[in-house]
């Protein structure tokens, strides 16, 4: 949907929390050397994205780019490492800080390193 405007995109494979099921997700992404940074927007809706509750459960997951499937593993960030990846996020693209201001919940981070 974002690929033609150049947005970095992967999609991420996770376990769901309930079902148990694989679930993909489309996600923008940024680097940060050897990691990938997820910020779990959600379009700045109320709930937490279904793919971070699914990362919070098991960090385990896959991430689609180039057409190769890659194991990862997700950390979810809090404090400077927190503060740093907002920061990323918030100067990449312009809706993130929108984003922000249209919920109360405090957004998810996350950094997914390959397996």
């Amino acid at each position: 949907m974002l690929g033609p405007f150049g947005l970095p995109l992967l999609l991420l494979t996770t376990v769901g929390s309930k079902s148990g099921q694989r679930r993909e997700s489309p996600l923008i992404y940024l680097r940060d050397g050897e990691r990938l940074l997820l910020f779990g927007s959600n379009f700045g809706q109320s709930m937490h994205p279904a793919w971070s509750s699914n990362l919070l459960a098991n960090p385990n997951g896959w991430v689609t780019m180039g057409g190769q499937e890659i194991p990862v593993m997700a950390e979810q960030l809090f404090r400077d490492d927190y503060d740093r990846a907002c920061q990323k996020f918030m100067a990449y693209l312009k809706a993130y800080p929108a984003y922000r201001t249209r919920t109360d919940r405090e957004i998810r981070a996350f950094a997914l390193t390959r397996q």
